[in-house]
């Protein structure tokens, strides 16, 4: 018989009655599990760079608030460093000699273990160093010692030849009034004598400072070239060190990036500082030549301070013209003339002709940029400074130009072979 349709209805909500309900405890067990924290990566990363932020900009305000205490202590890290950055900047500018010795090694020589090779291209590299520091050594520091002892003894001569010149002048010239230079020598000869005889004096203290600062200094650079030594022999393990951690910490897509970046400070620094260390010498040398021929007294002396000062771009030949000029002018106001004429076709030498041919354009930078590099560089490391200021400006130059042409090519404002900065 069948079902009327009303008793399978009564069935079904009868069924539906009869179905077990979920308990009250586990439906509270199932609202913890929904509320439970859940660790996320990204909540994560979140936090590490807020915390790192934090930490950066604080330590960022206390470098600036105790500004005079942060100077100290990077001073006093500089100078416990000061071993290892020289034994670097040693082992920098050795390294392209010794790659080409031992490449002679290998060519000529026939010597095809590369061990053998690296040791004896290190040792002849260092030989020769030693071979060029000896000569100067016993060859120019005593002609330098000779030349500034007999200047110094000069010095009465030359103020008596001060006086004969003023009397000449006043003789040929009688409208001119000579008895205001008399008065401003006359004022500033004591002075001179007394920081001569303050100098007699303070010499013993004054050798006694140096000497411990030399031994300091000497202590320093032994230990400078066994590290560039270390460096030299082991220049394949730290380059594959300094691979590796760029590896390890630098995103995959930045990894090109950041070892052309390396590629570029590494070409900024050695072509700059060895073209230009080659350069001072080539001008040192044809400055004692000319010097020579012309018969210009202390030619080893101002030679010396020509060469060292032509390492700073654009002021430096200037810079080292000012001693020569002063040293013969005291003894021959002609021959300073000749100086001073000597030192403007040498300038003219070097920008033209000779230092194009060995640094070419290794910097890229435009005389502004070089003029604010030797200025921020002179106030923050002195003569070094200047120096080393203009490879740094250009590196931070060529950062520059790559952060602010990727801005550009990502909005499509940058055409091809084009650089933002000039």
């Amino acid at each position: 018989m069948l079902l009327e349709e009303t008793d399978v209805m009564h069935m079904d909500e009868n069924k539906k009655a009869n179905k077990p309900k979920p308990s009250l405890e586990k439906k509270k067990v199932k609202e913890r599990e929904t509320t439970r924290f859940q660790a996320n990566s990204n909540y994560f990363t979140i936090s590490v760079y807020a915390i790192g932020v934090i930490f950066v900009g604080a330590l960022i305000v206390k470098l600036f608030v105790s500004w005079t205490e942060t100077v100290r202590t990077a001073r006093q890290i500089i100078n416990i460093l000061m071993p290892f950055i020289i034994g670097g900047l040693i082992a920098f500018i050795l390294n392209p000699a010794a790659v080409r010795v031992c490449y002679l090694l290998e060519r000529f020589c026939h010597l095809k273990n590369e061990k053998a090779r690296k040791i004896l291209s290190i040792a002849i590299t260092y030989l020769l160093v030693v071979g060029v520091i000896a000569v100067i050594l016993f060859g120019i520091v005593p002609q330098i010692i000779k030349s500034t002892t007999d200047l110094v003894n000069y010095i009465p001569t030359a103020v008596n030849d001060i006086y004969h010149f003023v009397d000449n002048l006043e003789v040929y010239f009688p409208d001119l009034d000579m008895n205001i230079v008399r008065d401003a020598i006359n004022k500033a000869l004591p002075d001179v004598i007394s920081s001569i005889r303050s100098f007699a004096g303070n010499l013993v203290p004054t050798l006694y400072q140096v000497s411990m600062v030399v031994i300091q200094w000497l202590l320093n650079l032994v230990i400078a070239i066994i590290v560039s030594v270390y460096m030299l022999s082991d220049k394949k393990p730290l380059k594959n060190s300094l691979r590796a951690v760029v590896l390890a910490f630098v995103p995959l897509k930045h990894i090109q990036t950041i070892m052309a970046i390396l590629r570029e400070a590494y070409k900024l620094f050695s072509s700059f500082i060895i073209g230009k260390a080659l350069d001072s010498t080539i001008i040192g040398v044809l400055c004692f030549v000319l010097m020579t021929i012309l018969q210009l007294p202390y030619a080893v002396l101002i030679s010396v301070i020509v060469g060292i000062t032509n390492m700073i771009p654009y002021f430096g030949p200037f810079i080292g013209a000012v001693p020569g000029t002063l040293i013969l002018l005291l003894i021959a106001p002609v021959k300073s003339l000749i100086f001073v004429a000597l030192i403007l076709v040498l300038q003219q030498f070097d920008g033209l002709i000779l230092g194009p041919k060995i640094l070419g354009d290794s910097t890229g930078l435009k005389p502004l940029w070089i003029i604010i590099a030797i200025t921020i560089g002179g106030s923050i490391g002195g003569v070094l400074g200047m120096f080393l200021g203009v490879p740094v400006v250009a590196f931070l130059r060529y950062l520059a130009n790559q952060i602010i042409a990727y801005r550009l090519r990502v909005r499509h404002l940058l055409k091809d072979g084009q650089e933002p900065l000039a």
